[in-house]
């Protein structure tokens, strides 16, 4: 199994904390976003994932694109490890709630966005930052408050969930973007907690062979 990546993407960061979670071994093959200008627009790479963006897994003739969709190929491949409760109204709630942070938070501060932004809106660093940490705010606000009420250790009570591995990569980019996270006591909490086990640590963008 081959996982193609970048270390410091949220998507692809959350696939590696499901593999480790799950204890699968795979290849990691560096994908640089930035380098050459961006080695997913190469061509070889955009064969596999038209949509030019990481993460991709190989696993033997499968070819699989989106983070979600390749943890959930994961999570039906390998379920000794779970990463959604059994409940099916519980799941629907840790689903939702990792999506908020997929789908709600992450995709408008990728950097292909922030590329945008600064190539053809003539955006600032400063006025780039700013959009970066405005729509982190507003989504944490939400997620905050989400928080309160199902947490535990981690996000869905004390088990570790696909929730979980949605939300340490993105406050990982929050801290990277100079975020103020003061206002979000519950977030801080659960993360620091997912950031103990063995998984997380080994899923760290720093911890990446290709780390720069």
């Amino acid at each position: 199994m081959k996982l193609y990546g970048y270390w410091r993407s949220s998507a692809a960061y959350r696939v590696r904390i499901a593999m480790h979670l799950k204890s699968i071994e795979f290849d990691s093959i560096p994908v640089h976003l930035v380098k050459d200008g961006g080695q997913q627009h190469q061509s070889d790479y955009v064969a596999m994932n038209p949509n030019h963006l990481v993460p991709t897994l190989v696993d033997n003739e499968l070819v699989l694109n989106q983070s979600m969709a390749i943890i959930d190929y994961l999570e039906q491949k390998y379920p000794d490890v779970p990463l959604y409760p059994n409940d099916i109204a519980q799941r629907a709630i840790v689903q939702a709630m990792a999506l908020d942070i997929a789908c709600e938070v992450h995709p408008i501060n990728n950097l292909r966005v922030q590329q945008y932004l600064v190539n053809e809106l003539s955006a600032t660093e400063q006025q780039k930052k700013q959009w970066v940490d405005d729509w982190i705010s507003l989504g944490f606000s939400a997620f905050e408050q989400q928080l309160a009420k199902y947490s535990g250790r981690y996000c869905f009570g004390d088990s570790i969930t696909i929730a979980d591995l949605c939300l340490v990569p993105q406050v990982y980019n929050a801290v990277r973007f100079g975020v103020n996270l003061s206002p979000f006591p519950n977030i801080k909490r659960v993360v620091d907690n997912c950031n103990q086990h063995s998984a997380f640590v080994k899923a760290l963008p720093e911890n990446q062979d290709d780390a720069v």
